[in-house]
């Protein structure tokens, strides 16, 4: 980029067809990406914070992870975000949490035109929790260069109630769709899975009966996929995988690998190995695949079998989907958990949802008019004092032309005093 004295001069060096902000340098097929926003809404606790940046972690690539909330932006609504920050960017869904005391809200967003879901989060656990319980946690920042595989389990068939299908396809929505005949095996290497249960709970009411109520739960869970080839020894693997034993007791890597010495004995190595088994080659047979495509680790050709496992990555959250709003958290609430009103009070509601609507857009109508009104009597003020202005010079410039042909007049009609005097001798 040259400069151009103190400041530097950006050169042009692309031609675009369409200057729109969303479309100018992306494809057709990058436009049909889903891209999501994390944000938190208000004060929040830190570890409600720390929950948001594994979330945005678990939504790469297509989010913004190092995305810094302002703290005017903090208090706006999510029109206004989908309005000022979404739109301009690309984004298609914002999750949104803000904090209540001891309650944790999420909303997740559609934009530009909702709808919006409202959940609850009941419970959640960060990526540090989980892996501060694991043995060997998973630690791969290439796996996170593709996006996830969308798991939806228990939502049902068509049968489903609409709250329940608006779910399922807003949670696949939110991640790009896999094309089965042109995906890598390479790039699948995590997994978000949706499971819907349903948890009854006992409640007592006034007069102590006891009342059991349904409530349906939503879990989330983030795993990494490890493969590991399977049909040799485990000694063998450990070998192709880089993995170096300690053979400081043995004479010979033959002894390792048959468990024996050359005399017959039992290895001292061999007698501390808890069996064949492994962590990567679990005894159920269902997890062996025959990859189609050479996969990550060593080993994992193509064509060959191997072993899958899931890696728990964190975080946890479990959800209840509280509210349904056609708009963007302004709109007609299609469904409510713990609301029923009749077909008469949902039309009362529309009804006086249409009236505010109206009397909002009188009122801005009004208002457009008022500030035409002012603007149009600015200007005509400024005309006037613009005339003004021209009349009061052309009244001076004919005074001063007047002036001038007085003067120049006596100095015509009169002779000065020297010639007078001449004329008298």
């Amino acid at each position: 980029m040259p400069r151009k004295g103190n400041r530097r001069k950006k050169t042009r060096t692309h031609v675009t067809e369409n200057e729109n902000v969303r479309s100018a340098l992306s494809s057709a097929e990058d436009l049909k990406v889903p891209r999501s926003l994390v944000i938190r809404r208000g004060k929040v606790e830190s570890e409600v914070q720390e929950l948001v940046d594994d979330l945005r972690k678990l939504m790469l690539p297509n989010t913004a992870l190092h995305f810094k909330e302002d703290a005017k932006n903090r208090k706006m609504t999510l029109g206004h975000y989908a309005k000022e920050l979404a739109l301009p960017m690309g984004i298609t869904h914002i999750l949104s949490f803000s904090q209540k005391g001891e309650r944790l809200n999420m909303r997740l967003a559609r934009t530009p035109a909702g709808p919006t879901l409202s959940f609850r989060a009941h419970q959640f656990s960060l990526s540090r929790h989980v892996r501060s319980i694991q043995r060997r946690p998973f630690s791969s920042e290439a796996a996170f260069h593709n996006p996830p595989v969308v798991v939806t389990n228990n939502f049902g068939d068509a049968t489903a109630p609409p709250h329940v299908k608006l779910m399922r396809i807003t949670f696949q929505n939110m991640f790009p769709a896999i094309n089965v005949a042109t995906v890598k095996l390479a790039d699948c290497r995590r997994v978000v899975l949706f499971h819907l249960m349903t948890k009854t709970t006992t409640t007592t009411d006034d007069e102590g009966n006891e009342i059991e109520k349904e409530t349906q739960m939503v879990e989330m869970r983030h795993y990494a996929i490890k493969a590991s080839p399977v049909g040799v020894d485990r000694k063998v693997r450990r070998l192709i995988q880089t993995k170096i034993p300690n053979l400081n007791r043995l004479n010979d890597i033959a002894d390792y690998i048959t468990g024996t010495t050359a005399t017959g004995e039992v290895a001292p190595s061999a007698a501390t190995a808890s069996g064949n088994a492994s962590d990567s080659e679990p005894e159920d047979e269902t997890s062996h695949v025959v990859l189609p495509q050479t996969y990550t680790g060593r080993g994992n050709k193509k064509n060959q079998k191997s072993a899958l496992k899931l890696v728990e990555l964190g975080p946890r959250l479990c959800l209840e989907l509280v509210k349904v709003e056609r708009d963007l958290g302004g709109g007609d609430v299609m469904y409510h958990a713990h609301v029923t009103k009749s077909t008469e009070e949902v039309r009362e509601l529309k009804a006086k949802r249409e009236k505010e609507a109206s009397l909002k857009v009188q009122r801005r109508e009004e208002q457009e008019r008022n500030v035409e009104r002012k603007r149009r009597a600015k200007e005509e003020k400024l005309e006037r004092k613009k005339q003004r202005r021209a009349e009061r010079e052309q009244i001076n410039m004919e005074e001063l032309r007047r002036g001038e042909q007085e003067e120049s007049g006596t100095d015509d009609d009169g002779p000065s005093s020297d010639e007078e005097q001449s004329e008298h001798e």
